[in-house]
C-alpha cells in the first residue's frame, strides 16, 4: 500500500495550471501552498500586491471582486498570460453583518455583490473556456452557513447561491468534461476571526462545545479537501457540496449534552 507521503511525492497536480481567488488570506495562502507542493503551477488572484507575496505563486493578478471593468480586465489578462487553467478554485469572500438586525440595504448590496455576482462574474468565463477546451474542474469555497444558519445572513444567501452555481456547472457543463464541487468549511482559524477575538477573547473556547470533534478545523485541512476535489482521485465526483467542519453540520451536540444528557 502506498503511504500518503508517498502518495504526495509523486507531485499529483504536475504540469497543471490552477487558478486560486483570496490566495493572500488565511485559507487560500493553504490552498496555494499545498497545490504547490504537489506540482501546480499556481496563479494567485487577490484585490492587492501586498497579499500575492507568496514564492509559491508562478504568477499574480490583482483585481477587486466588485468592480466588474476590474475582474473583466483580469480574465483577460489570465487568459492571454497564462491560458485557460486545469484548475480553478473560487475562495475569495468576506462578510461582517453577523445577524438580520446589522443588515442595511447597503450591506446586503455589498455582500451579495462580493460573495456571489463578482464570484460568478469571474467564474464564468473561465468556465465556459475549460468547457470549450474539454477539461478542467473547478472548487467553490462556499460555507456551512449556506446549509444551516449560523448568522450572516447575507453571507449566507450568496453562498447558497454558490452552491447552486456549481450545481448548474456540474449538470450543464459535465458533457464538456468539467468537474463543479463546493467545500463548506466550519469556523477556520484565521484572521477572519480576529475582530471576534477583540471583542471576546474567549469565543474559541466557546467554539469547542458546538463542534463533535471537540475544534474548530485548520486551513490545511480545508485546503486537503480542495485538493482532493480538484484533483483526479475525485474523477467520479461531481455536484457534491462537501462540509469541512468538525462535525457542525452533522447534528446539534448541545442538544444532545444540555437536554438528552441532563
Amino acid at each position: 500500500m502506498v503511504s500518503q507521503a508517498e502518495f504526495e511525492g509523486r507531485a499529483e497536480f504536475e504540469g497543471k495550471t490552477v487558478v486560486v481567488t483570496g490566495a493572500g488570506g488565511g485559507l487560500g495562502t493553504a490552498i496555494v501552498a499545498l497545490m504547490a507542493q504537489r506540482g501546480a503551477r499556481v496563479i494567485g488572484c487577490d484585490q492587492s500586491s501586498e497579499a500575492l507575496k507568496s514564492p509559491h505563486l508562478a504568477s499574480r493578478h490583482v483585481f477587486d471582486l466588485l468592480d466588474r471593468a476590474s475582474i473583466e480586465a483580469a480574465i483577460g489578462a489570465i487568459l492571454d498570460r497564462d491560458g485557460v487553467p486545469d484548475i480553478l478554485i473560487n475562495n475569495a469572500g468576506w462578510t461582517r453583518a453577523e445577524t438580520l438586525s446589522a443588515l442595511t440595504a447597503d450591506k446586503i448590496e455589498h455582500e451579495l455583490d462580493l460573495n456571489l455576482t463578482g464570484v460568478m462574474m469571474f467564474a464564468d468565463p473561465l468556465v465556459k473556456a475549460m468547457a470549450g477546451r474539454g477539461s478542467g474542474s473547478v472548487v467553490f469555497i462556499s460555507s456551512v452557513n449556506a446549509i444551516a444558519h449560523f448568522g450572516n445572513p447575507a453571507y449566507a444567501a450568496a453562498k447558497a447561491g454558490i452552491n447552486a452555481y456549481a450545481k448548474a456547472i456540474a449538470v450543464e457543463l459535465g458533457r464538456n468534461g468539467l468537474r463543479a464541487n463546493v467545500v463548506c468549511p466550519g469556523s477556520i482559524r484565521t484572521a477572519a476571526w480576529d475582530h471576534r477575538l477583540a471583542k471576546d477573547p474567549e469565543i474559541l473556547g466557546k467554539l469547542q462545545r458546538l463542534y463533535p470533534l471537540g475544534r474548530i478545523v485548520n486551513a490545511s485541512e480545508v485546503a486537503e479537501a480542495v485538493a482532493f476535489l480538484a484533483s483526479d482521485r475525485a474523477s467520479g465526483v461531481t455536484g457534491v457540496v462537501m462540509p469541512v467542519d468538525a462535525g457542525l453540520t452533522a447534528g446539534c451536540l448541545p442538544f444532545i449534552d444540555d437536554i438528552l444528557g441532563a
